[in-house]
């Protein structure tokens, strides 16, 4: 099998690590959703030794995220999971933070549903979550690439496509997540950042 690749990944990981590396000075244990191709969670990882990071996504990528941990051969890197937030059990990992990148709009609205409130349900008081990806506000887009992305989206799966911030910020209220910042990234992306309170 050859190891799976991400050009994007690629291009926006050190961005990326540029804003959650700040946030996650105090922590210990992140847990990623959705790792893809194994990408982010390698160079996460290997930047922030201090943290143990678990990869989680649907059973079909996990080969090619163990590919990409195999290679890297890193301490704190461990062995995916799989984490289907409608049809697996939660991991059995203690975290202290929660990452996501570009799952949100690859999801239906009840997978999203699903992940804000098993990430409430796992984050004690003061634990973080940090969501990554393109986002509307007030029913808008914020440019014009992102409206033809949300319409390939569409085009491919029509109950996916790019939520509206105040709608995910509603969630995590629901689950006593407590919006911290909302970080302008490169390419019309955004990172969100929720505390539990």
């Amino acid at each position: 099998m050859k190891k799976p690749y991400s050009e994007s990944c690629d291009q926006n990981c050190a961005p990326i690590l540029s804003v959650i590396k700040p946030l996650l000075t105090d922590n210990k244990s992140v847990l990623e959703i959705g790792s893809g191709t194994g990408q982010h969670a390698v160079f996460f990882a290997r930047n922030m030794p201090h943290l143990t990071w678990h990869t989680s996504d649907r059973e079909e990528y996990l080969p090619g995220i163990q590919l990409w941990i195999d290679e890297a051969r890193l301490n704190n890197l461990c062995d995916p999971c799989v984490l289907d937030v409608l049809n697996s059990p939660w991991p059995a990992v203690t975290i202290d933070a929660v990452f996501s990148a570009n799952t949100a709009h690859i999801m239906h609205w009840q997978q999203v549903e699903a992940m804000f409130s098993a990430i409430g349900a796992s984050l004690s008081n003061g634990n973080k979550f940090m969501l990554y990806g393109p986002f509307n506000y007030n029913n808008s887009y914020t440019s014009l690439s992102n409206e033809t992305f949300d319409a390939w989206l569409k085009s491919r799966d029509p109950l996916s496509g790019i939520r509206n911030f105040e709608e995910l910020d509603r969630l995590a209220l629901r689950v006593g997540l407590e919006l911290q910042d909302d970080f302008e990234m490169p390419a019309n992306n955004r990172l969100l950042f929720w505390k539990k309170i």
